[in-house]
């Protein structure tokens, strides 16, 4: 079975939203790529897709060197919904007019809609949107009707229902616009005429189908490092192929607390696979000494890994593939599409060219975070490892502020393993989507005892996220906190201030570094 015959393209022209519109449309259980508005219609017609969307961004469409999209793709008989700057596009692209507006939109805005327009089916006629825009359409195309307005809008929806063209200003992919979830899906189910056959269950079994066909019998080496992606990756190709994988945990001493250990038990004794721990700390912090830059520490620790794996590899014999546990926001914000790098991650662009493996095999890369833990769950990986929380392959490397030491890493581990207790206890811990510690590298003055003290400041970062490409910081109650302060400061040395990050993103990244 064919899960990604009922394909949706979303081409990306730059917009801050444009995977998030992708993750809206996987919650749909509709499949989607996200590509390049540099795709053209004949390549967009071989690919079949069923429906297309124009992501936002940045541009005017009135601009010299603006994004445009191949004119012919108006001529493929395919809908297309635009939204904000693909809603603009779509308007001059068409035959209509794009002007910059003397009263611009950002945020929540109510907007009135007609409930007879197909994308506001079963829609109440009012409710909040998110608006983020300069431009506005001041002339809809011929054949276009507007369907929606708001008070300094007078285009906030437009549809031509012959061709099935809909665009909206405002953005319906974010939690801020009331009724998102049901536009999408009135232009996913009635527009495009998708069935919704993007199921998790049909996702695990025809990976596993695929990577028997694509491996063979050949061998395959996983780098493992127990967080949930490498685990769910690890075990697909296991049910894939058995004892033909062995799985290399490097443990580089930048793990967090007796992590190492514990992965080593659950996938030894538990899933019964090829496991090969190696101990490579005083290999890694040697080639980090005196690294602060955190771009730096990333590729060092990207092609140490590569190396560790050559040369476990070289003991192993002839290994062809290497399995790794790259996910659809890594692959994002490692610059696919238009999108600008945000940063390089370890498994895509901080590894070397010359990797040694016949192959790269990543069953993951289409998915995201949250489908990663589904995929857990249908392959049978008990919840507390699935809910495990995420840990970046560089580890606690870019959770230390400047150059990391041994005596960093343990203040670090110390501090962080607290926070997850205090986390766990409290009953928070699937509430909120992510919580570690990070050490600063500022130092204050601080008092203890008698005495006065010059110690570390230990940040507290936790965040809500669906989706991991946004995400708010988490309103903790502040009895926790104070017991999470207290017991670091009481409990790890070299510690005497604790404070709380409370910025979202955008505009911070989840990760400090």
């Amino acid at each position: 079975m064919d899960i990604k015959k009922e394909s949706v393209l979303i081409m990306d022209f730059g917009g801050q939203y444009s995977q998030l519109i992708a993750r809206r449309v996987r919650e749909c259980s509709v499949y989607c790529e996200l590509r390049s508005y540099k795709i053209t219609a004949a390549e967009i017609k071989e690919a079949g897709y069923m429906g297309i969307i124009f992501s936002g961004g940045p541009n005017s469409t009135y601009e010299e060197n603006a994004p445009k999209c191949d004119p012919a793709i108006f001529r493929l008989g395919i809908p297309i919904l635009g939204i904000c700057y693909g809603a603009q596009l779509m308007a001059q692209s068409l035959g209509g007019k794009v002007e910059k507006s003397d009263s611009r939109e950002y945020g929540k805005t109510e907007v009135e809609c007609n409930t007879s327009s197909l994308i506001f089916h079963a829609a109440k006629a009012k409710s909040v949107t998110w608006m983020s825009h300069t431009d506005y359409i001041s002339k809809v195309p011929h054949g276009f009707k507007i369907t929606a307005i708001s008070e300094s809008c007078p285009v906030a929806a437009m549809e031509d229902i012959k061709n099935k063209y809909f665009a909206l200003q405002f953005h319906p992919e974010v939690n801020h616009t009331e009724q998102g979830m049901l536009f999408l899906r009135n232009f996913l189910y009635n527009a495009c005429g998708c069935t919704a056959e993007w199921k998790m269950s049909s996702f695990v079994s025809s990976t596993i189908e695929q990577l028997k066909e694509k491996i063979g019998s050949k061998k395959v080496l996983c780098a493992l490092s127990g967080g949930v992606d490498s685990s769910v990756a690890a075990l697909l190709v296991h049910k894939a192929v058995g004892k033909q994988l062995t799985c290399i945990f490097v443990d580089h001493g930048l793990l967090r607390k007796d992590e190492g250990d514990e992965v080593e038990n659950v996938f030894r004794k538990q899933f019964d696979m090829n496991l090969i721990r190696v101990n490579a700390q005083e290999r890694f912090l040697t080639k980090l000494e005196g690294v602060s830059d955190p771009e730096t520490k990333r590729k060092i620790i990207g092609e140490e890994f590569i190396r560790v794996f050559e040369d476990e590899a070289k003991k192993l014999g002839k290994i062809e593939y290497l399995c790794q546990g790259t996910i659809y926001p890594d692959v994002v914000e490692s610059g696919a599409g238009e999108a600008a790098v945000i940063k390089s991650h370890h498994n895509v662009g901080g590894l070397p060219e010359d990797v040694g493996f016949e192959g790269i095999i990543e069953p993951l890369r289409d998915l995201f975070k949250d489908e990663v833990r589904q995929a857990g769950l249908e392959l049978g990986i008990p919840e507390f490892l699935v809910w495990r929380q995420p840990f970046p392959g560089p580890g606690l490397a870019i959770r230390i502020m400047g150059d990391i030491t041994e005596e960093k890493l343990e203040i670090l581990k110390d501090a962080d393993a607290i926070l997850r207790e205090e986390i766990a206890a409290s009953g928070l811990a699937r509430s909120v989507g992510q919580y570690f510690a990070v050490l600063t590298g500022i130092k204050s003055v601080g008092v203890m005892g008698d005495g006065r003290t010059y110690d570390n400041t230990i940040a507290i970062r936790a965040v809500t996220t669906t989706d991991f490409m946004t995400a708010d910081w988490a309103r903790l109650p502040y009895d926790v906190l104070e017991k999470i302060s207290s017991r670091i400061i009481n409990e790890v040395r070299s510690v005497n201030r604790v404070v709380y990050d409370i910025t979202s993103k955008p505009p911070a990244t989840i990760e400090w570094e």
